[in-house]
């Protein structure tokens, strides 16, 4: 759903209790609900379409997606549970056994478990997980609480949504397919084990939003985030699909939401990649100047080739994103 139409659907929703420290009141990544002092459950579920060919691989992507939010909070993964929809007019009962191994390999990866889960027919295929995590109570990351000064780091480039468009198109080659394929499976785990070494002060993870959705989320009306183009990762093939016009409609939705929130201190030809709206995408630290570049160098170390800083923080300025 569009950010300001889903503003409208929870506006009902209370989530009101002592035991709830994060809830639907804010626009975090997962629920934290507190056991006891020491103890802290992190709930979340998500739920996608596939964005490959291959069943297996889309299982892997769809389960790193979900798993995403509970590494942005620093929890541990526990348990997961299997969502399905299943098109069983179209596709052998093999193809939802390769789906939910590809899922499970991402789950092990992480230490959980799968536990269970629900399974209906559906005319288009849909996988997600519901993943339960752990954490102490003082060591939750919000989302929205970087300090002025703080410089950001994305661990993933953006795009995802463009090429996972053209790949559904049949308009990308097998190498650039491979190369998609393999970021969106990457999990966000070592990301969030790195950053617990680190002085960070908020995470997120670029999902749906994109970019500068959730990069509004986390200045929080508060203060303002300045944006180095020229240092955000994406593919090169993104644009080049971009400018053909192979854009998904979520991305459409994302700008139409923020462009009065959205500050350009020069003309950008690309800028339709800040609002792409993402699958599996990397995680968005606030961190010290001071660690940034250490952080930096040990992402890089495991395995987040495309990390990179990409934004200061700033006292609130006349617009909350500036680019």
């Amino acid at each position: 759903m569009a950010p300001g139409e889903l503003n409208i659907a929870l506006s009902g929703l209370d989530c009101s209790d002592s035991r709830v420290l994060v809830g639907m009141d804010s626009s975090d990544d997962a629920a934290v609900f507190q056991i006891d002092e020491n103890r802290a459950i992190v709930q979340t579920v998500d739920i996608i379409t596939p964005v490959v060919d291959d069943p297996f691989v889309y299982g892997q992507i769809a389960a790193a997606n979900s798993l995403s939010d509970i590494f942005a909070m620093g929890a541990e993964v526990m348990s997961a549970m299997n969502i399905v929809g299943f098109d069983g007019c179209n596709h052998p009962k093999e193809v939802l056994r390769e789906i939910l191994d590809g899922g499970q390999s991402k789950i092990r990866e992480c230490g959980g478990v799968v536990v269970g889960g629900h399974t209906i027919e559906t005319p288009e295929m849909l996988y997600g997980l519901s993943v339960s995590g752990m954490i102490n109570p003082k060591d939750v990351y919000r989302n929205n609480t970087p300090r002025v000064g703080d410089l950001l780091i994305l661990t993933k480039p953006l795009g995802m949504g463009i090429l996972t468009t053209a790949i559904k198109a049949d308009m990308l080659d097998a190498k650039t397919v491979q190369s998609v394929a393999s970021i969106l499976a990457q999990l966000n785990y070592e990301a969030s084990k790195v950053m617990k070494n680190f002085d960070v002060s908020a995470c997120t993870d670029v999902t749906g939003f994109g970019l500068l959705g959730h990069s509004a989320e986390m200045a929080d009306n508060r203060v303002s985030i300045v944006f180095d183009f020229n240092s955000i990762p994406y593919l090169e093939e993104t644009t080049e699909m971009a400018d053909m016009g192979i854009i998904p409609a979520g991305t459409y939705n994302n700008m139409s939401f923020l462009k009065s929130r959205v500050k350009y201190t020069k003309e950008l030809d690309d800028d339709i990649i800040l609002y792409d709206a993402q699958t599996s995408g990397g995680l968005l630290m606030a961190v010290s100047p001071k660690d940034a570049p250490k952080l930096l160098e040990e992402l890089k170390n495991r395995g987040y080739e495309y990390s990179s800083i990409i934004a200061q923080v700033h006292e609130k300025q006349d617009k909350v994103l500036i680019v």
